[in-house]
């Protein structure tokens, strides 16, 4: 007689979102404040979720289990969330770029935004290991588009490696337009990829001005890699005002905030 097998709910899938979200560990408390539910609740569906081996029970919450949180979700699935959001991001940054500038932009979804709200400027100095900004950008209204090469990735089409940061030195660009997994006070800014956090501080040790995307989704969470040299960032765009810990962050790193709103 064969087991039946555990079937994921809602709840269950709401709750291992939110934990690669911050990062990998929440407290019961704050699952329960972020969905809406009881304490209880999110006890009864971590009992299911640790039977099935995907997170672990700690003292007062939960861990994600099997270093779930080192990988991102799909690229699409990361365009497709908080959509609107990052529309107001990238309307907020093509404000501040003029026809003629020369930008980096990385492989981020809040950077292919970007791309698409930059779409009606002309003669731009374009350098990129996103296929996706590529494809937006290129052919168009005399821009220039400069690929990096290397190893291409095949669930979001950026390129990596060597090669590609090598090539990224060879620039000099007015704005690096970068994109972080998550902010919070006491690390500051963090990436879910090791390979895009070095492509990230090359790009942004040649660039005049650097300029991080992200909308209030990522605050107060977690990501395995920090940004190296945080001093290095200029501008944080993102479309609501953080807490006072993450205003007192950008204070000590010089890093002015640009709040992108529907009257930007």
């Amino acid at each position: 007689m064969h087991a039946t097998p555990l079937r994921s709910n809602h709840r269950e899938q709401e709750i291992l979102k939110e934990l690669r979200l911050s990062g990998g560990s929440c407290r019961v408390g704050v699952l329960a404040k972020r969905l809406g539910v009881s304490e209880e609740t999110v006890r009864r569906n971590i009992k299911v979720l640790q039977a099935k081996s995907l997170v672990r029970k700690v003292h007062g919450g939960v861990l994600l289990a099997k270093d779930l949180t080192l990988t991102e979700p799909p690229f699409q699935a990361r365009m497709d969330k908080n959509a609107s959001a990052k529309r107001l991001l990238a309307a907020r940054l093509a404000e501040m770029i003029s026809d003629g500038d020369s930008l980096f932009l990385d492989i981020g979804s809040s950077t292919a935004y970007a791309a698409q709200a930059l779409r009606n400027h002309r003669n731009l100095y374009i350098v990129t290991n996103s296929l996706t900004v590529a494809g937006i950008l290129a052919t168009r209204n005399n821009n220039r588009v400069f690929f990096a090469g290397g190893e291409l990735r095949n669930h979001d089409g950026g390129s990596f490696g060597q090669d590609a940061r090598a090539f990224i030195r060879r620039f000099n660009v007015q704005y690096a337009v970068l994109s972080v997994g998550a902010i919070n006070a006491q690390i500051g800014f963090m990436l879910h990829d090791i390979q895009e956090a070095d492509l990230s501080q090359q790009a942004a040790a040649r660039a005049q001005t650097c300029i991080v995307l992200a909308d209030s989704s990522k605050f107060e969470r977690r990501a395995p890699i920090g940004v190296a040299d945080q001093s290095r960032i200029d501008i944080l765009i993102t479309e609501s005002q953080p807490s006072e810990p993450i205003i007192q962050m950008l204070a000590r790193n010089d890093i002015s905030l640009a709040l992108a709103t529907t009257q930007s």
